[in-house]
């Protein structure tokens, strides 16, 4: 199985200990020592680990990827009623479903819709590095939400909230009931935070993309930092703020535009 991060075989300067936390149901804090590598048919040349999964509590699928050259999976990802979500952190990938296909870099995204099963491929000579993230879709009105693809370098910041230090970008389109989720990049700019703890039904998966932060988490705070990932369940009180100089971001997804279930 191996570790994600290759850190295998004995330790030599460190007793065990890990700044992984896992709450089952309500939240976890995953680093990147001790992920292990798992083996999933269709992924060719990839090293992959699951991250947040319903064993976890949530009520989607997130992937950490190291997609090597000749990486891929043609096998397709999804299904009817599944709906994907790509985002790539380091490299370049071609990303394709049945109706568009799209050549990615860093900070480059795909939403493939349910019912369309969705491709990748390294066709470079270096290794990519991608978040995925799977969940069913929850159909309202006959809405069809729509195949999106673009890069969050060309997306410009909003500010979060009225505050001059924390921004925000949308990645799908904000208001539009076929999308029932949204990918988010947050950005805190040094000493910044939320301006208030946070309690919601919506659920979250985030990856740090920089810098490090203290992250409170049903009311007990933890250091982060880039590369570590957060599973946030429904109604976990929630909320960080930036330390150090460096600007503290992170993606992260958010169910929205639906009513809760009875």
């Amino acid at each position: 199985m191996g570790y994600i991060n290759n850190n295998t075989g004995y330790l030599e300067h460190h007793t065990l200990s890990s700044r992984s936390v896992i709450k089952k149901n309500m939240y976890a804090l995953i680093t990147p020592d001790g992920l292990v590598k798992n083996n999933i048919y269709g992924f060719e040349n990839c090293d992959i680990s699951i991250l947040s999964s319903p064993l976890l509590g949530a009520s989607f699928t997130d992937y950490i990827i190291t997609v090597k050259e000749n990486g891929r999976n043609l096998c397709g990802i999804g299904n009817e009623s599944e709906e994907i979500f790509l985002f790539v952190i380091e490299g370049s990938l071609l990303v394709y479903n049945d109706n568009e296909k799209a050549g990615l870099t860093a900070g480059g995204f795909f939403f493939s819709p349910a019912s369309f099963k969705l491709y990748f491929q390294n066709n470079s000579n270096n290794n990519a590095k991608i978040l995925l993230y799977k969940r069913k879709y929850k159909p309202l009105n006959n809405l069809s939400p729509k195949t999106i693809s673009g890069n969050i370098n060309n997306i410009p910041y909003k500010n979060f909230e009225e505050m001059d230090s924390v921004f925000i970008k949308d990645l799908l389109p904000a208001n539009d009931f076929a999308y029932d989720f949204n990918f988010h990049i947050l950005m805190f700019k040094s000493g910044a935070g939320h301006g208030y703890l946070e309690t919601h039904i919506q659920e979250h998966g985030a990856y740090i993309l920089s810098g490090k932060g203290m992250y409170n988490l049903d009311n007990k705070w933890y250091g982060v930092e880039k590369d570590d990932y957060i599973f946030m369940a429904s109604y976990c009180i929630q909320g960080g703020y930036c330390v150090g100089k460096d600007d503290f971001i992170y993606i992260y997804s958010k169910d929205c535009n639906r009513d809760a279930e009875l």
